[in-house]
């Protein structure tokens, strides 16, 4: 595990990892995709615009099916959800224009890398697409800092979870070796004593959390919007 770790990060510090991951058979971004969702968010930019100084989340359906996330947060930071269902860290990092930039945030909250691995990608390669979203914010906005949020244990996706742990250890090491990067670490509240993932914070579905499992979230969250 160390010494994968230390291959990913030294292959993304060449900045060769995000190219050769997207170049990958089978990873192609398909930006007609995801059209209407930000048709969507352009829509709601132009009936109000959020303001400059904020927080932005993005992701994929965790972001998106969390119910009143602008109101969860106590502070000055308003907050805005810009979550796609069913994307990829792939596409927050090819998306910025439409996800971030535009907002000028303070903080970035991103939740992503879990369908990539269902897809059948690695954890180097969510890696390395998390490394080009880092480089194309802080290319445009250097004083914005990026708080990854684990990838989840989900019950549907258990076998997946050496995986998850993977790709979560690469981040970790890459967010503590990065300035104004943080890695916000849910994956290990949501296990139960018997290091299997908590049935009682998702919806019937076993992927995507309740409010339970989101009240969670919130909870260690807010500590490092503080």
């Amino acid at each position: 595990m160390r010494k994968s770790i230390r291959v990913a990060l030294a292959v993304c510090g060449l900045g060769l990892a995000a190219m050769s991951a997207h170049s990958q058979p089978g990873t192609a971004v398909d930006s007609a995709r995801w059209k209407e969702s930000f048709d969507a968010f352009a829509a709601a930019d132009e009936a109000r615009a959020p303001a400059p100084g904020g927080v932005v989340f993005v992701g994929s359906s965790s972001i998106r099916l969390w119910n009143n996330l602008e109101q969860q947060f106590e502070g000055p930071l308003a907050i805005t959800k810009r979550g796609f269902g069913g994307s990829r860290m792939l596409d927050c990092a090819e998306h910025l224009q439409q996800l971030v930039l535009p907002y000028k945030p303070r903080w970035v909250v991103v939740y992503a890398g879990d369908n990539d691995l269902a897809e059948g990608r690695s954890p180097a390669e969510v890696l390395a697409s998390f490394t080009a979203f880092v480089e194309g914010v802080k290319r445009e906005l250097p004083a914005t800092r990026i708080a990854y949020l684990s990838i989840k244990p989900s019950p549907l996706r258990e076998a997946m979870m050496p995986r998850v742990r993977e790709a979560n250890a690469m981040v970790e090491a890459y967010s503590r070796a990065t300035q104004n990067l943080d890695y916000i670490d849910v994956y290990t509240h949501m296990l139960g004593a018997d290091g299997k993932p908590r049935a009682e914070l998702f919806l019937p579905d076993r992927l995507h959390l309740n409010a339970e499992g989101y009240a969670l979230w919130k909870s260690v969250i807010a500590a490092h919007l503080k």
